[in-house]
């Protein structure tokens, strides 16, 4: 089922979301900003796991910004797996050239400055289950787009998504349910979402999975 388009992001929004280095298409871009919309009505921080340059942190700026909530975005900037050297996604540009590692904080700082939307994040530097497991709150949306290995998108599954408020949504990205279209862990992480009975599912939008949370946990796993 693809999701029904609820809201759109102004022209600048958008162009600022397609002019930042990244991986997510435009529609399931406008998937992830609608989802975000409607949880941010919830009056409760919306969160990223995996932040790289901002692309689909613009977009949950944005959609916070209209509701008056705060964006959290969660990436301790050395890249995941895919993106070291030597690898398909990696990208020399965001290397410093001064300690030889990725670091995409200052590219996302531009990414959010040049869209005018600074002041609606939070950027939470450092790794996903340490951060998870400092985080008290509850929040209106988790968007999981982090390591894309069984080891870590289960961490972020498992410390996050308990987080997630009651009728919250729960966002994954790279959903592949044929290996020949990509990795498999967040397709794993998806399953396991659905199979607990604690989500059910919203929508479908290329590889991207809109989730709902229940109203109770009982079942949760």
């Amino acid at each position: 089922m693809e999701q029904q388009a609820v809201a759109a992001p102004d022209p600048a929004v958008l162009a600022a979301f397609e002019n930042a280095k990244g991986f997510m298409p435009a529609d399931e871009g406008l998937a992830l900003y609608a989802a975000a919309v409607e949880a941010a009505g919830l009056g409760l921080p919306l969160l990223e796991v995996g932040t790289y340059c901002g692309r689909s942190t613009v977009l949950l700026a944005d959609a916070a910004r209209r509701a008056g909530v705060l964006a959290l975005t969660v990436d301790h900037h050395r890249g995941s797996e895919e993106q070291q050297p030597g690898w398909e996604y990696h990208d020399p540009e965001v290397v410093d050239p001064v300690v030889g590692r990725m670091d995409t904080l200052p590219t996302f700082r531009r990414t959010l400055h040049a869209a005018g939307l600074e002041e609606h994040v939070v950027a939470l530097v450092g790794r996903s289950p340490q951060v998870a497991a400092v985080w008290q709150g509850a929040l209106g949306l988790v968007f999981v787009d982090g390591g894309h290995t069984d080891e870590h998108a289960g961490a972020d599954y498992e410390g996050w998504a308990p987080k997630v408020a009651d009728g919250g949504l729960l966002v994954i990205h790279d959903v592949f349910p044929d290996p020949a279209d990509g990795g498999q862990a967040p397709y794993r992480v998806y399953l396991r979402a659905l199979e607990s009975g604690g989500f059910t599912e919203v929508s479908v939008t290329g590889s991207l999975r809109v989730l709902r949370k229940a109203a109770t946990d009982a079942g949760r796993r």
